[in-house]
């Protein structure tokens, strides 16, 4: 009898389990019945005690397995160890069964005797039966009752019962090759049913990693939109959520698009991986954090006094994002802009609460950065403008609805005209002007800057160039630096336009000068191979470092206007910006000073070393009509290709 396969024998043991019972039921019947039929009162050992042992061994057997049916409470061994034990004790009671009724056979009638084979044949095709799914034990009591039987009724009675011994034999041959055909197909069956469930759980376990990957962010682990989505879902269902007992926390990183661009998304990818790590270990066991975009992040609390909680929360969250990661021996560094919004009005239900979060979030974005802020009901009104703008910049621009001005630039020494800035203006908006200051931030945020300015670059280099050598100086904003293709957007429209590339000159700012300062040095340095030059902007806002200035190859530096003010003589702020010239023009760069507004400023300027002045007093933005009446009025030229200009 094979026990190697544990799953079969503990299927054979909870089959046989139902039908032993029944099984020694049946033998303790045709005992008793034997027993009655051939009861002699002078025989007590043979038709009463052995019959009495023999039907007690069975009860008991019957009883035990009436009630040790669930092969769980067992162990693979222990089910072996009673699997032998019945294939053991079901030759011996067979043996001890038809061994009695031979004993008592010819003590009886010939109708006695007839009864008893009756009842030794039925016993012998029960039990085969009942052990039909333990095939090993069913042929051993098969082949013992058939030889025994043959082997003594052959003979008995001079061979009258031959014939029934011949018929039991081939019943007996029948029930072998029955029992053995079942056995095959019982075993398959539970093979089958191994492997199915095998699969099944195999499938369910696809099913799970399926369910895992939909709902989770592959490269933090974190949960994603989508889950967070289900998460805040099933709070919608909740009618037992108490007033501020929810809050959400919505956080997005400030400068993480740098840091890809300058690193590659492999740096990026191991900054999110260190910050998800960071803010989780942040999270209390009743928060759940979530990656819903590229960079960022969205945290659901439930507790007392949520608000509260969240601004805790996020507090923490924003000084953890703040500290450097070291990746790939470069130190990254990013911030954090965080909205809050909990359920304190009736309004405030959870899938809500993500969209007030989101909106505080925006708020924080367009006020400087780097803060918390909770959501209230007038930064809705913001951001409701803010979108209507985002929307009208793209359709204005495919109206024509901008204009290019001009700022001229003067020479400090002479006063004449050298320069032009070309500066964005919306003056054809069908809602009203609108100052760049409202809109310039929208386009940058929104990646709608790279159009613009590309509009301003094309324009001003169709209308600036037919005015004789005029320089022309853009503002490039930090989004247009970062863009890998712009180098090449640049040289194409200079090649439309036919602009030559010595009299184009772009200013960029020095806060992007400190956060970028190796695609500033490529981006410099390959636009100064092509002829043009590039001003430093806004110098004196920032931290530039004269070790910064001499790497980056700058031509120009241009003084902040806020530099100007309190501009007297003997005042410290001439003695800081008569310094700051001085600096530059021992690097060889030359100075352009913005915001001069009136004749003393523009005097002090002169002769702290300025090269070049530009401000009110020189004349504000203008048209480009009006910007070439005053080169004609300041004695300038203006070709004839003016009068072909589109």
């Amino acid at each position: 009898m094979d026990t190697s396969d544990a799953e079969l024998s503990r299927a054979q043991f909870r089959s046989i389990s139902m039908h032993l019972p029944l099984l020694y039921a049946i033998l303790v019947c045709n005992a008793l019945a034997i027993a009655v039929i051939f009861f002699d009162s002078g025989k007590l050992l043979k038709t009463l005690a052995t019959p009495a042992v023999i039907c007690g061994i069975a009860i008991s057997r019957g009883v035990w397995w009436w009630r040790s049916g669930d092969p769980a409470a067992f162990s693979d061994s222990e089910i072996r160890l009673h699997l032998r034990r019945t294939g053991v004790l079901g030759v011996v009671m067979t043996l001890a069964f038809e061994g009695w009724c031979i004993w008592v056979y010819n003590d009886g009638d010939a109708y006695a005797r007839g009864s008893l084979t009756f009842f030794l044949g039925l016993t012998g095709v029960s039990t085969v039966f009942c052990l039909m799914t333990l095939g090993a034990v069913a042929m051993r009591v098969a082949v013992v009752c058939t030889f025994s039987f043959i082997f003594y009724f052959s003979w008995v009675d001079n061979g009258q019962m031959l014939t029934q011994a011949i018929v039991l034999c081939l019943v007996s041959a029948g029930m072998v090759v029955v029992v053995h055909r079942h056995n095959l197909s019982f075993a398959e069956l539970i093979r089958s049913q191994r492997t199915l469930r095998m699969r099944q759980h195999e499938t369910e376990k696809l099913s799970e990693e399926n369910r895992r990957i939909a709902f989770s962010d592959p490269l933090s682990g974190l949960p994603n939109r989508r889950e967070l989505l289900a998460r805040l879902d099933r709070l919608e269902g909740r009618a037992d959520l108490q007033p501020d007992s929810l809050a959400v926390v919505f956080i997005d990183l400030d400068g993480f698009k740098a840091v890809n661009d300058e690193h590659g998304h492999q740096a990026g990818d191991a900054l999110i991986r260190s910050v998800c790590l960071r803010l989780s270990q942040h999270c209390p066991a009743n928060a759940t954090l979530a990656r819903v975009g590229g960079d960022e992040f969205a945290v659901v609390l439930e507790a007392p006094d949520a608000q509260a909680t969240a601004i805790s929360l996020a507090r923490a969250m924003l000084e953890e994002i703040a500290l450097p990661v070291l990746v790939d021996r470069h130190v990254l560094q990013v911030g954090g802009s965080i909205g809050v919004a909990a359920n304190v009005d009736p309004d405030g239900r959870p899938r809500e609460l993500l969209r007030r979060a989101d909106t505080a979030m925006y708020h924080v974005k367009t006020k400087g950065k780097g803060q918390v802020a909770i959501y209230d009901a007038g930064f809705d009104e913001g951001r409701l403008r803010r979108l209507e703008i985002e929307a009208q910049i793209g359709s204005g621009l495919n109206r024509g609805e901008f204009d290019v001005y001009y700022q001229p630039i003067v020479d400090a020494a002479t006063g004449e005209i050298v320069s032009a800035e070309a500066l964005l203006r919306w003056p054809r908006r069908p809602e009203g002007p609108l100052p760049p200051d409202e809109f310039i931030d929208i386009a940058e945020a929104t990646g709608q800057i790279h159009p613009l300015g590309l509009f301003v670059l094309e324009r001003a280099c169709r209308e600036i160039g037919p005015l004789g050598d005029l320089l022309l100086s853009v503002n490039v904003s930090p989004a247009q630096f970062r863009d890998p293709a712009f180098e090449r957007q640049v040289m194409h429209v200079l090649e439309q336009t036919r602009f030559p590339p010595q009299r184009l000159q772009f200013e960029i700012t020095e806060g992007y000068l400190l956060a970028n300062p190796e695609r500033v040095v490529s981006a410099v340095e390959a636009f100064k191979a092509q002829g043009m030059s590039v001003a430093l902007d806004d110098f004196g806002t920032g931290f530039t470092s004269i070790h910064y200035l001499r790497s980056y190859g700058f031509s120009h530096i241009k003084l902040d206007k806020s530099l100007l003010a309190g501009l007297a003589p003997g005042s410290k702020a001439t003695l800081l910006v008569t310094g700051a010239i001085t600096l530059a023009r021992g690097l060889d760069m030359a100075v352009i000073a913005e915001g001069v507004e009136s004749e003393a400023q523009a005097a002090i300027l002169r002769d702290a070393g300025c090269h070049e002045l530009q401000g009110f007093l020189f004349g504000r933005p203008m048209p480009l009509d009006q910007f070439a009446q005053v080169c004609r009025a300041a004695g300038r030229s203006v070709s004839e290709e003016r009068r072909l200009r589109a």
